[in-house]
């Protein structure tokens, strides 16, 4: 039986890394745990008005939390084993579910859905992991392997694990191959697209060049991650070991700790786009900051 929410404030401040960029943390701000009890919380995404959408992949579950009340309700108790999640620009929740190793596309209420992707060459995908979507309707996600023990009769298809481009017609390209892909985030904005590649140990940046179109990858960062997400003056945050900040040249300027075993993604949302949404283990976690997301 899955324990109850528990709405707690996180006593202890912030150990901060010093550095000369802009202060991102309000001041005397702390980390609010928003609710636990979860079995592995993912995937955070936020909607046009702020609330945030999260998995809790385990249990196959998505819940919203509503940030003017600071209630979390369910929104889907049916998501295909959802993991990373991102809204497109008609307001739909789009999931990598990867029971079957699909991307759905999910209806307003979050009753049912549409299934966007189902393989790759007539193949079986490993498990798409995570996923960001461009302005033209365009998915692009990473498909790494992590063996499920809810997967049935499951055998590997795809050998390599792979960046891949999903267009707005459906049609799905190949964009790269890593070790281990993982979290993926991009900007329309900036003409970024990031991916980690976790168990290397890198993250990598790509310039947009196009729809689907991307540069060769350079170095960004010796640092994988689980997931991740851009502020408004180009920070990147990466997960694992709480949350680590990089400025857009590749520096670290931030560690946040999070008293969780693991910290597996990160967005924005809440009022103005100006609160860090943290998806760790069991629990979820909010954190006002001074700057907002990007698009």
């Amino acid at each position: 039986m899955r324990k109850p929410f528990a709405f707690i404030l996180i006593s202890g401040l912030l150990m901060l890394q010093s550095c000369n960029t802009k202060r991102l943390l309000k001041q005397n701000s702390e980390p609010v745990l928003l609710a636990s009890g979860f079995s592995f919380t993912e995937g955070p995404a936020a909607d046009k008005e702020g609330n945030v959408y999260f998995t809790d992949q385990p249990n196959d579950k998505i819940y919203i939390w509503t940030w003017k009340n600071n209630q979390i309700r369910l929104f889907s108790d049916h998501t295909g084993r959802a993991n990373g999640t991102f809204f497109d620009k008609d307001g739909h929740l789009v999931s990598c579910s990867d029971d079957k190793g699909e991307i759905w596309k999910f209806s307003a209420d979050g009753k049912s859905h549409e299934v966007l992707n189902a393989g790759f060459r007539g193949k079986r995908m490993n498990g798409p992991n995570d996923l960001w979507i461009d302005d033209d309707g365009g998915i692009y996600f990473t498909d790494p392997l992590y063996v499920r023990d809810y997967w049935k009769n499951f055998r590997q298809q795809i050998p390599e694990k792979n960046l891949y481009y999903r267009d707005a017609s459906g049609h799905i390209t190949l964009l790269d191959t890593f070790v281990q892909p993982n979290g993926i985030i991009g900007s329309i904005t900036l003409k970024k697209l990031y991916v980690s590649d976790i168990d290397a140990g890198k993250t990598y940046v790509y310039d947009i060049l196009g729809t689907g179109r991307l540069s060769e990858k350079r170095l960004f960062c010796e640092m994988g991650s689980d997931g991740m997400t851009l502020d408004n003056k180009g920070n990147l945050y990466l997960t694992g070991n709480g949350v680590t900040v990089y400025s857009a040249e590749g520096k670290k300027i931030r560690h946040i700790p999070v008293p969780e075993k693991w910290t597996s993604n990160v967005t924005f949302g809440g009022r103005r786009d100006k609160v860090l949404f943290i998806t760790a283990s069991e629990s979820v976690y909010a954190l006002p900051l001074n700057v907002s997301g990007v698009k």
